[in-house]
């Protein structure tokens, strides 16, 4: 599998590409704010074909570029209980933070809901691009967090990491860290359900793809990270 990754021009939130190999269809994940010119650089250089968006969840800084790089043919593929973020993102974010991020970019903020979504459920599997993706519902960050698994990973991968899976998780889980809770929509106990009965069942052979920060292993993730360690499988 085809992996690219890269951080969108504000608040550090990766973007990935994920397409069967090059010269394919791919799918988007979190095309976040500013990521335009370097998706479209990481398409033409391995010549994809966007087919789908798929979105973690509904924050403004995992969704801005969404309509841009939809089109009018493309779907976005967001969780039902974070459907109504897409209506309009921009109105629940904090007056001074969308001020400074106005003041960084020289222009001001808009938003425009893609054409086409479609909402994704718990334990579904997408079958697109050439991927097969297992929708893993863990709210807590957001009411429509998701994980979005696979049963492969991307090529070039040290053998001795020993890794057979990928998981892109968002904003649910970090190196190190988990997804802040206090915003808006979010549920700390919801938060301590989904780590207990959705990440820790993750198998250690999966390689995390995560929404801020660098990625990681869920073996490395089950014996450092302090947000897991005494939570019961």
């Amino acid at each position: 599998m085809l992996v690219v990754a890269f951080p969108a021009a504000a608040f550090g939130t990766n973007c990935y590409v994920l397409a069967p190999a090059p010269g394919e269809e791919c799918v988007v994940v979190d095309p976040g704010i500013g990521v335009e010119d370097t998706l479209r650089t990481v398409l033409e250089e391995h010549r994809l074909r966007p087919a789908a968006v798929l979105l973690t969840h509904g924050h403004l800084d995992h969704v801005y570029s969404v309509t841009p790089v939809c089109g009018g043919d493309t779907a976005a593929y967001v969780h039902g209980h974070d459907r109504y973020r897409l209506a309009d993102p921009l109105s629940t974010i904090d007056p001074a933070t969308l001020a400074m991020m106005e003041a960084q970019f020289g222009q001001r903020a808009t938003w425009r809901e893609p054409e086409r979504v479609v909402e994704v459920a718990d334990r579904e599997r997408l079958e697109v691009a050439g991927l097969a993706l297992d929708v893993l519902h863990a709210p807590g960050h957001t009411e429509g967090s998701v994980m979005f698994a696979l049963e492969t990973v991307p090529d070039g991968l040290p053998e001795e990491e020993q890794l057979d899976r990928t998981v892109v998780s968002g904003d649910v889980l970090f190196a190190g860290s988990i997804g802040r809770t206090d915003l808006p929509g979010g549920d700390n106990a919801a938060m301590q359900r989904s780590l207990r009965e959705v990440v820790l069942p993750l198998a250690d052979s999966s390689l995390v793809l995560t929404g801020h920060g660098p990625a990681t292993t869920m073996r490395r993730e089950r014996a450092t990270n302090p947000y897991l360690r005494g939570l019961g499988a």
